[in-house]
């Protein structure tokens, strides 16, 4: 043989060991990554039933996304594939897969493309190289590689794990798992977050150019960030590309290409964050409420506390549900992750109307009245009984319980070297009635410019059903977290009065029964107490009856009924009706001085209008799973707890407020001629204003006051309920009654009871109007 044939011989050899060397690696990864000897491969039963966070959403009683829960980044609600629109499907085929339709996951002709392009041509654009189904393994199931070696591995596997998926789902399965997967950035994962987010609508209502939008973002979220303005440009030209590929596949015409490229973005940004929307304060309560974990000791410093808690885990189904109800898999609920439908009792409408009653009133009046009072006072907003030294407490308590405060403290800073770092002004943004407000200010300068803006808390429930309706706990959940329909009990004031009234009424009393009014004078504790009167002169030492009394809130006639009635049975009444907080039975109770929640007192007041059934406040009808299984219902729990003849009796004194006495703004302010039947309160010094109101139809009140009790307004006339917290349900109830959809009227009324005789008009009533240039609660 000659040397010639033996070097073509070897030559041939090698050329071919060469040429099949890359093939056969190819074919020992492949098989090593099947295998699971390259890392991390998932099973069958995993690529069948893939892990995909949800979040779980909060549902209102007309079927309105309240808000959704869920972990940064992954505000993820699944959609099917009939959701989808045709040119959104169409949209992403064109631009990432033209073949999608044709291939078992792994496009040969846009692999050889993606080689010859790169490898032999060099050129910079591949494009083909990943099927939708690579695309939708690499989301799945990798993190991003490290290395080009790496990055050259995870290719391989997608490569199998892509083959995997479309033996495991159908070819519409696979576009509705990769739109419910991609990631949109600005809290907008999946498409329906994203259709909310950029455009303010759903996926099935996108436009065309709205969907090539989304498609376009697909590539790169985060560089094609349309909520970026200095990237708007390079995002609408990333759009145009995709609306090009839909006419070059002929998914649409030509004339409108051209017609749609000449568009803008139209974006209608909305931001998702858990401070934002419509029911915050409400949101964290019901999260709240579902999170909590079964009640430790040594996890409470208040055994009282403890003991409420413990209570609750045991007999309130709502109270710790995540943690007290299992999985299939025994693992407890996720609320940030197993997608959960919470249906809850609030209304979108009257919730809606809540905020904008206290905003209106409190940001459009109250606010403004009160910064102009403590204009130039050198103590504001403090009281000008305060000491100095009194502020300084006042202020490094909050300094200290503050989350920098805490932070610099588990740092090993004192007290002092805390203090000089709250002393040092850097760059923040503080809120404002008209906008947040950028500014520079000291931390300390900041606690004091917060300590100024009142607080309030608003509730509405329905007295025959118990399902909240409306539930504001604060004036800017972003700003103030601290929520005061639940969590933040003051004192009532006046709107106690109708328990003692109450008790009157259930021992055989009427609202027109007279009882003297004059002085009653108390033993306590071996000191002599006389309780002030709030009537005027002409009044005094007359016999008045028991409906001027409450409607006047006259101190002489409530502490008469302390007397007769004792305040322990009183106290027992209020428990009976809803009130679970503590209340001191002694004879200052006439003046509310033990702390309550709205949401207490308005549910006891509810009381009233159920025929004297209390109901407890319901917030969530249902919880379903992901794919609609009720996993569980709850009905409110019920207690008899008055006669029906009692609570109408207590209603026709309650008018009488309305009618003649605190609340008379409702009628020729306001011009309500509805029965209403309704109690405001104020407390000492005019810390707190209140005012619950009841109609046939619908309970709702709510409390106004600083913060702190030694920052309020320095008179009577500003600083009582019926100036500070009526206003808000008048607001409010103003809208309701507008809003003929909600089937809430003017002309409802409250039923009689049958067989109970009509009650008499009492002859010391006075006319509609002449109460408010007299009576208000002056308990103090």
């Amino acid at each position: 043989m000659s040397k010639t044939n033996i070097n073509r011989k070897k030559f041939n050899k090698y050329f071919w060991i060469i040429f099949a060397a890359p093939f056969a690696l190819l074919a020992l990864l492949l098989l090593l990554a099947a295998v699971g000897g390259m890392g991390y491969m998932p099973d069958i039963n995993t690529l069948e039933n893939p892990k995909i966070n949800l979040a779980s959403q909060v549902i209102s009683d007309d079927g309105k996304v309240l808000g959704s829960f869920y972990y940064r980044n992954q505000n993820r609600t699944y959609v099917d594939y009939d959701e989808l629109p045709d040119h959104l499907v169409k949209a992403l085929i064109a631009t990432e897969d033209k073949r999608f339709y044709r291939h078992s996951g792994i496009d040969a002709r846009g692999i050889a493309r993606m080689v010859i392009k790169t490898g032999l041509l060099m050129q910079r654009s591949s494009g083909g190289g990943s099927t939708i189904t690579q695309q939708l393994a690499k989301m799945l199931f990798h993190e991003p590689p490290r290395t080009m070696f790496g990055r050259g591995l995870q290719k391989i596997k997608e490569w199998i794990i892509a083959v995997r998926l479309e033996k495991a789902y159908t070819k519409e399965e696979i576009i509705t798992m990769y739109f419910n997967q991609c990631d949109f950035v600005n809290e907008a994962a999946g498409i329906k977050s994203a259709a909310q987010v950029y455009f303010s609508t759903l996926p099935d209502s996108l436009t065309v150019e709205q969907a090539a939008m989304l498609v376009g973002m697909a590539k790169n979220p985060s560089f094609y960030n349309p909520n970026d303005s200095n990237r708007r440009e390079r995002v609408q030209r990333r759009r145009n590309v995709v609306l090009n590929q839909m006419e070059k596949y002929s998914y649409i015409s030509t004339d409108l290409a051209d017609s749609l490229k000449g568009m803008p973005l139209t974006i209608k940004f909305q931001r998702v964050a858990h401070d934002q929307g419509l029911a915050t304060y409400f949101r964290e309560h019901i999260r709240t409420l579902l999170m909590k974990k079964e009640p430790k000791r040594k996890d409470y410093y208040d055994y009282d506390l403890y003991r409420e808690d413990s209570l609750k885990w045991m007999n309130d189904p709502l109270f710790g549900w995540c943690n007290k109800n299992k999985k299939p898999d025994g693992n407890p609920y996720n609320l940030y992750t197993d997608g959960l439908k919470i249906y809850s009792t609030v209304n979108t409408k009257m919730q809606q109307y809540a905020e904008e009653a206290m905003k209106e009133h409190l940001g459009g009046y109250l606010q403004p009245a009160f910064f102009k009072e403590k204009r130039g006072a050198k103590r504001a907003p403090f009281s000008r009984d305060l000491q100095d030294k009194d502020i300084d407490r006042i202020l490094t308590r909050a300094m200290l319980n503050s989350d920098r405060g805490r932070s610099l403290k588990d740092q090993g800073l004192t007290t002092s070297q805390i203090y000089k770092e709250f002393k040092k002004s850097v760059p923040m943004k503080v809120f404002s009635w008209r906008g947040d407000i950028d500014t520079t200010m000291s931390p300390l300068d900041s606690i004091r410019y917060y300590k100024h803006f009142l607080r309030a808390g608003f509730m509405a429930m329905e007295p025959l059903t118990g399902h909240v309706k409306a539930y504001v706990g604060g004036i800017d959940f972003a700003s103030f977290k601290y929520d005061h329909v639940s969590q933040s009990k003051r004192q009532a004031g006046s709107t106690f009065k109708p328990f003692l009234y109450i008790l009157a009424m259930q021992e055989g009393r009427s609202p027109c029964d007279e009882v003297p009014n004059i002085s009653q004078t108390f033993m306590v504790n071996d000191t002599v107490w006389t309780p002030r009167s709030n009537s005027r002169e002409k009044d005094l030492g007359k016999m008045k009856t028991l409906k001027w009394g409450l409607a006047t809130s006259e101190n002489n006639i409530s502490a008469w009924l302390i007397k007769e009635f004792k305040p322990k049975p009183i106290a027992d009444v209020a428990h009976k009706m809803g009130i679970t907080s503590y209340i001191d039975p002694v004879p200052s109770m006439i003046y509310g001085t033990s702390d309550m929640t709205v949401a207490e007192m308005v549910s006891s007041y509810a009381t009233l209008a159920n025929r004297g059934e209390h109901i407890k406040p319901a917030y969530i009808t249902r919880i379903e799973d992901k794919n609609g299984n009720i996993l569980a219902e709850f009905t409110p729990e019920k207690m008899e707890s008055i006669s029906e003849q009692t609570a109408f009796l207590m209603l026709n004194l309650l008018e009488g407020v309305t009618n003649f006495g605190t609340a008379v703004r409702l009628r020729y302010a306001y011009h309500f001629t509805a029965q209403i039947a309704a109690k405001t309160g104020t407390t000492q010094n005019h810390s707190d204003g209140w005012m619950i109101g009841i109609t046939p139809k619908l309970v709702a009140g709510g409390w106004v006051g600083a913060e702190d009790r030694s920052v309020h307004f320095d008179g009577m006339t500003m600083g009582q309920g019926a100036t500070m917290a009526l206003p808000i349900y008048a607001l409010f109830m103003q809208r309701v009654y507008a809003d003929k959809s909600l089937g809430i009227t003017q002309n409802d009324v409250f039923q009689m009871p049958s067989g109970m005789a009509p009650i008499p008009d009492c002859r010391d009533i006075v006319s509609p109007g002449e109460g408010e240039d007299y009576y208000w609660e002056n308990e103090w």
